[in-house]
């Protein structure tokens, strides 16, 4: 199974596509946008989309351009520790997904029961994002804690 995700700044998903493994990523990055879209409504002035090497082509920039989105792309044939960027928030993000065992060994031909789990994998992720963020946000100093909160 191959996903396109796109997140914001801090990790939490804000769209997700699932296709065959043996497709392209850059055919999956028109659906990525327009479903974040459709979910977040318009997007700030300037977004920046954080893309790897798979994207590396004309069409992708032409695509970008039309979308009006700015788009950091890894070279090819650039070493990836050089040129990681702020794509790791990515990256983070699709480890956590792949912390669920059945996005991680999906071998279901269903696409409806592929997404059921990309979207249910999404929803965990971003509650616990949610929880986490509260938790700091929220804290006071003399609020009494367990070292299990800490």
């Amino acid at each position: 199974m191959k996903r396109s995700t796109e997140v914001e700044g801090d990790g939490i998903p804000l769209a997700v596509v699932s296709a065959p493994a043996n497709r392209h990523d850059s055919p999956l990055l028109r659906p990525t946008c327009e479903a974040a879209a459709a979910q977040v409504g318009p997007m700030p002035d300037d977004p920046t989309m954080h893309l790897d090497r798979a994207y590396d082509n004309n069409p992708t920039r032409d695509l970008l351009d039309e979308l009006g989105l700015h788009g950091e792309i890894a070279r090819k044939g650039v070493p990836a520790p050089i040129q990681v960027g702020k794509r790791w928030v990515v990256e983070r993000t699709n480890s956590w997904m792949n912390g669920y065992g059945k996005i991680r060994r999906c071998t279901d031909r269903d696409a409806k029961i592929v997404d059921f789990y990309l979207y249910l994998a999404a929803a965990l992720v971003t509650v616990r994002q949610l929880i986490r963020r509260a938790r700091t946000l929220y804290r006071w100093d003399t609020r009494p804690t367990t070292r299990r909160l800490k």
